[in-house]
């Protein structure tokens, strides 16, 4: 009887096996994105300086004097006194919910918390204080984590709960689920080179961009112009509806180039009140930053998942005609984030595949000159004298060589 027993518990034991196989077809690993949420009130009470913490999730990088500004994605802001390349370290961080940019001049730090934009005064790096606030100022920033598969945003209090942000974890899930969220819609569809010592320098994945005496915010559609003329008072000036899915934005003399996940869209500043459309390129449907040298553009394109289903890949834009910008050459890519230009270097942050470094002498031919594997990247900023990358919670500082670049340090940010 007890043989029976066992070779009964033999056979079912298969059949679940085999149901377990059979049902594997129907689940996939995807990226889940889930609200980050805060109380109305916490949220416009949520600007505070306190004592260095461990980064959560690394997000865009910004310099400025001796000090590094390192978003951590919807929550803030760590500043780390970069005094001495070699031994960066952590001063204090700022809380600012649901923040993901910022740009500084003569020690005014502003910044985005969701729709409002925030004004600090960082002269006293040890003190920062909180000199104004701008309510809905920045009616589209709304930022979606491109990479996501799934959005959950069911049980939101929103008359007493604001979203500041997402978290993303990878989840084995139904493949009908996924696709039932696509039909339904669930799936939200929505660096620069300072040229004046007092402004400081962000990199290709910026929103924020300050040109004299104008800050320019790009959200998903909109340029919104601020006049910083005064600069704990900025005015809010007409928005300019620049198109859908603007990303980031670059200046280069009278122009802007803004990187959407269309094309690059390119406008004059000559009156900066009223930025004027003057051309633009268009490409597959990508998660697209964007950088300026000279008579080219340099562009990475992103594809896969919310970034769209281009292929990955570096593409040269010939601008020499600013009217009609053309397509020179294309490279391809893994799955490229920033990029940054130092003289004949091209620094291409290739996510999981590392940092690659190029000589672009000629751009129909670029030679390699580096590939630092092994390391994730998503955000560089080539400063004079050194170039900065932010990877997956790690910063780290590179000198220049003749044809390469050494690294000088590197600070855990977790």
């Amino acid at each position: 009887m007890k043989k029976k027993f066992l070779f009964v518990l033999f056979v079912a034991s298969l059949g679940l096996l085999s149901c377990e196989k059979n049902d594997d077809n129907k689940y996939a690993d995807y990226l889940v994105a889930r609200p980050l949420k805060v109380s109305m009130a916490e949220f416009k009470n949520g600007v505070d300086v306190i004592a260095p913490k461990p980064v959560e999730e690394s997000g865009k990088i910004y310099a400025y004097q001796n000090y590094i500004f390192v978003n951590d994605k919807y929550r803030g802001v760590h500043v780390i006194d970069n005094t001495d390349p070699s031994n960066p370290k952590k001063i204090s961080f700022i809380k600012i919910a649901g923040n993901v940019d910022i740009s500084i001049k003569d020690d005014y730090l502003y910044a985005d918390s969701i729709t409002d934009l925030v004004v600090l005064d960082i002269s006293d790096i040890n003190n920062i204080t909180i000199v104004n606030r701008l309510d809905n100022v920045l009616r589209d920033n709304v930022v979606w984590p491109a990479e996501a598969d799934i959005f959950e945003s069911e049980n939101i209090d929103y008359e007493n709960e604001i979203i500041v942000g997402w978290e993303t974890v990878t989840e084995r899930r139904l493949i009908s689920e996924y696709e039932k969220n696509i039909l339904r819609g669930d799936v939200f569809a929505l660096a620069e080179t300072a040229n004046d010592a007092s402004v400081g320098q962000g990199g290709s994945l910026a929103r924020f961009k300050i040109v004299e005496n104008y800050l320019y915010a790009v959200d998903s559609h909109n340029i919104n112009v601020f006049n910083i003329e005064d600069l704990e008072n900025p005015q809010d000036l007409e928005d300019v509806y620049a198109g859908f899915d603007i990303e980031t934005i670059f200046n280069r003399g009278q122009h802007l180039f803004l990187g959407s996940m269309r094309g690059m869209y390119i406008y004059d500043i000559s009156s900066p009140a009223t930025p004027t459309f003057v051309s633009e390129f268009q490409h597959g449907t990508a998660c697209d930053p964007v950088v300026v040298d000279g008579d080219y553009a340099y562009v990475t394109l992103r594809g896969g998942n919310f970034c769209g289903a281009t292929e990955s890949g570096l593409f040269i834009v010939d601008i020499s005609n600013i009217g009609n910008p053309e397509l020179k050459i294309s490279y391809p890519m893994d799955g490229p984030y920033g990029l940054g230009i130092k003289d004949e270097k091209l620094f291409v942050c290739d996510g999981d595949s590392g940092l690659k470094v190029y000589d672009k002498t000629d751009v129909e031919n670029l030679v390699a000159l580096n590939h630092f594997e092994n390391i994730n990247t998503f955000d560089v900023i080539p400063l004079e004298n050194s170039l900065l990358m932010v990877g997956e919670d790690v910063l780290y500082q590179y000198e220049y060589l003749e044809s390469d670049i050494a690294l000088m340090s590197t600070l855990q940010l977790n």
